[in-house]
């Protein structure tokens, strides 16, 4: 047989083959199993439905196309191009069984006993912080899901997938280890303020400006250097102490209690700053937006339990010069400016006034731990009063995780009910215009 031919006849059953194993794709809403108050949020389904729907009929039209090609033209080309072209739509087809593996992992969660409902309930904690900062216009969806291991991470919406896609709606991968308790708001609005910084454009602007500082900061200038490096992560950290207060601090805390070769090993090219320092950072940024005691305790506590007395003398110096530079670094910080801040200082975008701590603890008495009365609040606030509450020693840890975990019951239940009441109100619009 024609070598022609015979490529072409192992190409087409090949391409076939990828158009049958395509079809065998359901949508997600067929795909899992859950009850209503762990469904996705209404957005956030819609967008991804359609983006994976986009996905496989884009490809569905190219291995059609391949077919109608190899039929025709296809017939007299070498087998090297046949191949060529099979191959560029099989990575194709890979990369949008990767999207959707990706968004399977953060539905098939949902179909979990009390899991599904208490992401749903993280999903409306993710909203909700994301818009603490008033100048967050038409925020993009963000749907959450619990992994392995003590680190949160996000892939950010408009940002590229598995075969280069923008990403309909931002991903937050959250410890699982983490539920359920103050500290859960902790990483997951660290994640929220990368997407919140993204969307105000705040890292290229405040690295021109550190950059600035640096060539002006003489011998201080490796200190400056690193807060250049780190700021990516730093204005997360700032987005979430200026959200969640001390439950900021407290959450951080316990990620980073590592091993001290792990808590003073320097950062290098990754972006975190070493954490011994990020939590020293993390007091000073609550200690200028929120002025208390709090963060001297809480940073004394921190060096007491990691002394940098047993380090060698050089490295104690590097630490010194690094703790010397945060009062004045945190203050160009809060100060910031750029233009999508509309004129106003980083500080003066979040909701300062009522995440005070003495606010706080009043709230916290005024409420009295009653779910009903904490579940018409706005979550970023609650959490900022509960980890408050924790870090006053007024509520234990036993009674905060169940407080938490019948707090994201009930945000579930309600944007459940309000998304079924919203379905409800157009369709009676719809059918009084017909």
């Amino acid at each position: 047989m024609d070598v022609r031919r015979l490529s072409g006849s192992l190409l087409e059953l090949e391409a076939r083959a990828l158009l049958s194993r395509l079809d065998q794709i359901r949508p997600l809403a067929l795909h899992e199993t859950m009850v209503p108050a762990a469904a996705l949020p209404p957005r956030a389904s819609l967008d991804v439905e359609r983006f994976l729907h986009t996905g496989r009929k884009v490809l569905r039209s190219q291995v059609r196309d391949y077919l109608a090609w190899l039929r025709g033209p296809g017939r007299t080309a070498t087998p090297e191009e046949q191949q060529y072209r099979f191959v560029l739509i099989r990575m194709r087809f890979n990369a949008i069984l990767s999207q959707f593996d990706m968004f399977t992992e953060v539905v098939t969660q949902r179909s979990e006993n009390r899991t599904g409902v208490w992401l749903s309930g993280l999903d409306v904690v993710a909203a909700d912080a994301l818009v603490a900062n008033p100048l967050i216009v038409d925020p993009p969806p963000l749907v959450c899901y619990l992994a392995r291991g003590p680190g949160a991470a996000i892939r950010r919406a408009k940002t590229k997938m598995p075969g280069g896609d923008l990403s309909p709606a931002a991903i937050v991968r959250i410890p699982r280890e983490r539920m359920v308790g103050h500290g859960i708001a902790s990483s997951l609005v660290h994640e929220v303020g990368h997407q919140g910084a993204a969307l105000l454009d705040l890292v290229p602007s405040l690295r021109k400006e550190l950059a600035e500082h640096r060539a002006k900061a003489g011998s201080a200038a490796p200190v400056w250097r690193n807060w250049e490096n780190w700021i990516s992560e730093i204005i997360a950290d700032f987005w979430s102490v200026a959200t969640l207060g001390m439950s900021s601090t407290m959450g951080l805390l316990a990620v980073v209690s590592l091993p001290r070769f792990f808590v003073f090993r320097p950062s290098g090219d990754d972006p975190h700053p070493i954490p011994y320092v990020r939590v020293l950072l993390s007091c000073a940024i609550g200690n200028e937006l929120y002025p208390h005691p709090q963060w001297a305790d809480m940073a004394r506590t921190w060096k007491a339990l990691y002394p940098v007395s047993a380090l060698p003398p050089a490295r104690q110096q590097e630490f010194a010069a690094i703790e010397a530079g945060i009062p004045a670094f945190v203050k160009v910080l809060a100060g910031h400016r750029s233009p999508t801040l509309k004129g106003r200082r980083l500080r003066e975008t979040f909701p300062l006034a009522e995440r005070q701590p003495a606010r706080l603890l009043e709230l916290h008495r005024t409420w009295k731990n009653d779910v009903g009365v904490m579940a018409r609040q706005r979550p970023a606030l609650v959490f900022a009063v509960v980890g408050q509450a924790r870090a006053g020693q007024l509520i234990t840890p036993e009674a905060e995780s169940q407080l938490i975990s019948a707090l994201l019951r009930a945000w579930a239940l309600r944007s459940s009910l309000t998304s079924t009441e919203n379905v409800t109100t157009n369709r009676r619009a719809l059918v009084r215009a017909s």
